[in-house]
């Protein structure tokens, strides 16, 4: 008999014994405290026998889920207004969250912070968004407690409660979660998500990433991306989904599955392929007043709202559709084309990757919450939208006359693109606000579908309780049969302060547990109690500064029970209830680490001011090498609105050196020291508008050279040019001047790289990726500035 045949005899032999130790050990166990996390070891026993064969084996311990508990799935789609989707009467088809819901239940009711790190934060911990320390996005926080943008470890994320209780876990897309400054090589690494309660995580960290470059992490490690032309971020993120869903089903079978899905889409830049552009060709040419009207009607024909219920008025800043010019008319429709696509290609994918528990035959035992906006559509497109997000963040307006000359190539990689804000109130309908307005229901209430075919009977219901994305953790934790845990590795927690939606799951006219809720971004702030509702706008999205001190601040007043729109401020009828909500806002207010109310935004950006780590603070020059890649800005030294140096020694090959020196940023802004058929040059990308040249004659030598470009700012204020030089082993080689300079940021995802461009290029002739990596050695580089 050959050794294989001997070990298989030896396997199936031992296989009933295995199977037989393994049930005991299940009934030795017992009943586990789930309350303290992670489950508490057995004590170890002692042996007096020499021999193991006349000793007894202990059962084995194994952390296992309750029996039947289900697979869970959160879908989080980023910057989907309330009106977007057909299945909550919008204009965008989407058929897979439709078929989910015809199967399970629209909560129509249920509400999110206005912004993308206060929902995800409070999303996953079942806390509010200031008791995670997330009163602002990741790289806005500051000082004060509830606005730090530090999770806390007292307060565990639902993730880590279903790890540490027998669930496979894992993350896909869009993080956003991680303090800024700890978004480097250097850490700390405990709010990444795999310290977060996550076996597996394939995304970007920060706020948005191009799709068609993004720069992504398979856990902490970098990922090199394909040279495929046709990538895209959304099918890749879906692809790495289903290939880990069946991984998981295929080894443990018997073990449950919690993924967490959250695209960068529908998130700016909206990046979505041709193909699904053209089928909205004119979809949106009636504009977004008309729009509106459609919506309401669907909405009120669907019973998604109540008959009666009135379109509240837009903001003042909002032109009426009929306004605007037939080019501007034309240009802002295409922008809603693409923005439709996005959706509809985002919704797609979402069916691919639940397809995969299908594929395994578990999808009937899957609990999925397909939350349709982490807030309402986004507003930050300006007026006449852009076809560069970066231009909004360094204070430069486009022009229509210009956008137009782009719009066959609107939501491609040559774009970054942006849509006008009169879509987003048109698409978060009836409302009156969007996105960064928690005082209104447009950017706050997002709908949400709950399907479940194992453990909720009810089909196609609508529920109409008030609900909250501090709700959704606990509703996993009682639907999987578990506990809240008082303890998490050791530290107390906080309870959850979250209600679990369960009880509404078969009874539709149940009463609502989740009765007071507060909200606040920025100082636009209100509160639900029992139906009524009293609020604040601070400050519109589009606004620089706020409109009033805070204790100035104007409130109004509404009964959401009759006023679905929040179309009717009955503040001047009811002083009394006005007062006594203000009161409980107070209230709520100090109990939430809300107090202090920070209403600054753009100085948020400056750390020194508002209290914010800065691993840059105080610094005028970093040492770097070879293999030094993806700074974001917040861990690179900022050379912006000031004089600088970079000085690199290299090591040229023979035959000549090409690629990239360091790089900052991309195709839509940036620097670059490069070589270019072994000839030394600087490129400067103001906001892809404007791109400048700083270029030697001569080869390099093979051999040690040091490269240096000196960029002497004119000062004056932000945002201005100034004269460069370009020097090879000290001797002035070229200079030029760079008439405009970006003051305010160069990328959101693109970074700093020593060696190579990743992302997208800063020079296009140098290209990114592997293609500009640099043929030579970089063993020390440096950058100061003054």
């Amino acid at each position: 008999m050959s050794r294989t045949m001997q070990r298989s005899t030896m396997y199936l032999a031992l296989t009933p014994i295995l199977a037989t130790t393994c049930a005991a050990a299940a009934s030795a166990q017992g009943t586990p405290d789930r309350t303290m996390l992670p489950l508490a070891e057995p004590k170890r026993p002692t042996y007096k026998q020499l021999d193991a064969r006349n000793a007894k084996m202990p059962p084995r311990f194994a952390v296992k889920a309750p029996a039947g508990a289900p697979n869970v799935v959160i879908i989080l789609i980023d910057d989907l207004g309330f009106g977007v989707t057909d299945t909550f009467g919008g204009p965008v088809r989407t058929e897979v969250l439709d078929r989910l819901a015809q199967d399970g239940l629209r909560y129509n009711n249920f509400h999110t912070t206005a912004l993308s790190s206060p929902t995800r934060a409070a999303l996953k911990s079942g806390r509010n968004h200031h008791t995670v320390n997330m009163g602002f996005i990741t790289e806005m926080a500051t000082g004060f407690p509830g606005a730090t943008g530090q999770i806390p470890n007292a307060t565990a994320p639902v993730a880590e409660m279903l790890r540490l209780n027998g669930y496979n876990t894992a993350a896909f897309g869009k993080w956003h979660e991680t303090a800024s400054w700890e978004a480097g090589e250097s850490g700390p690494f405990d709010r990444w998500p795999l310290h977060q309660g996550f076996d597996k995580f394939y995304g970007f960290i920060g706020g948005e990433t191009n799709q068609w470059a993004p720069y992504l992490f398979d856990g902490v490690a970098q990922v090199e991306l394909p040279n495929d032309p046709n990538y895209h971020f959304m099918t890749d993120m879906t692809d790495k989904s289903v290939a880990w869903i069946k991984y998981q089903k295929a080894l443990t079978p018997d073990k449950p599955a919690f993924v967490y899905f959250a695209p960068g889409a529908t998130h700016a830049p909206h990046h979505v392929p041709r193909e699904w552009i053209a089928r909205w060709k004119g979809r949106f040419d009636q504009g977004w007043d008309k729009l509106r009207e459609e919506t309401l009607a669907r909405q009120i024909q669907m019973g998604i709202v109540p008959a009666g219920t009135r379109l509240a008025p837009k903001p003042p800043a909002i032109k009426d559709w009929d306004k605007h010019s037939a080019d501007e008319q034309r240009l802002f429709a295409h922008q809603a084309e693409v923005y439709a696509a996005y959706v509809e290609f985002t919704d797609h994918e979402i069916g691919r990757m639940l397809k995969a528990f299908d594929d395994v035959g578990q999808a009937d035992n899957t609990l999925v919450f397909y939350i349709a906006g982490d807030n309402g559509t986004s507003g930050e497109g300006g007026e006449n939208g852009m076809f560069n997000e970066y231009t909004y963040f360094n204070g430069v307006q486009e022009k229509v006359e210009d956008m137009l000359k782009l719009m066959d190539k609107w939501g491609g990689p040559e774009t970054y693109p942006h849509m006008a804000a009169g879509w987003a109130v048109a698409l978060d309908a009836p409302f009156g606000w969007m996105k960064q307005v928690p005082s209104d229901f447009g950017g706050t209430r997002n709908g949400m579908v709950v399907h479940w075919p194992k453990g909720i009977k009810a089909k196609n219901g609508i529920r109409s309780q008030f609900s909250h994305v501090i709700d959704v953790a606990p509703t996993i934790l009682q639907a999987a049969g578990l506990p809240e845990p008082k303890s998490v590795n050791g530290t107390k927690q906080i309870p959850m302060e979250g209600k679990s939606l369960v009880y509404s799951f078969e009874d539709e006219k149940a009463k609502e547990r989740h009765t007071t809720q507060y909200f606040e971004i920025a100082g636009n702030r209100a509160i639900y109690h029992d139906g009524w509702f009293a609020r604040t706008i601070h400050r519109a999205p589009w606004e620089a500064k706020p409109r009033r001190p805070l204790a100035d601040d104007v409130w109004e007043l509404y009964d959401t029970r009759a006023d679905f729109s929040l179309a009717n401020d009955i503040a001047a009828k009811h002083p009394k209830k006005l007062a006594e909500l203000q009161a409980l806002f107070m209230k709520e207010a100090g109990k939430y680490h809300v107090l202090p109310i920070d209403d600054r935004v753009f100085e948020r950006l400056d750390a020194a001011l508002v209290g914010r780590p800065d691993l840059m603070g105080g610094r005028t020059s970093l040492a770097l090498a070879e293999g030094m890649t993806g700074m974001m800005e917040a861990v690179f030294i900022n050379v912006k609105n000031r004089s600088s140096v970079i000085t690199a020694e290299v090591e040229v090959p023979a035959g000549g050196g090409n690629g990239t020196v360091i790089a900052q940023g991309g195709r839509f802004g940036g620097w670059s020291l490069y070589v270019k058929d072994g000839v030394p040059a600087y490129g400067y990308n103001f906001l892809g508008l404007r791109r400048t040249t700083i270029a030697g004659t001569k080869k390099l030598d093979a051999g040690k050279s040091t490269l240096e470009f000196q960029l002497d700012y004119d000062g004056g204020g932000p945002g201005k040019g100034g004269k460069g030089t370009l020097l090879v082993n000290g001797e002035q080689v070229a200079e030029g001047r760079i008439e405009h300079t970006q003051a305010g940021l160069f990328s959101a995802d693109e970074t700093a790289d020593v060696g190579i461009d990743l992302g997208t290029p800063v020079v296009e002739a140098i290209g990114a990726e592997a293609k500009s990596r640099f043929t030579g050695r970089i063993p020390k580089l440096t950058v100061q500035v003054r």
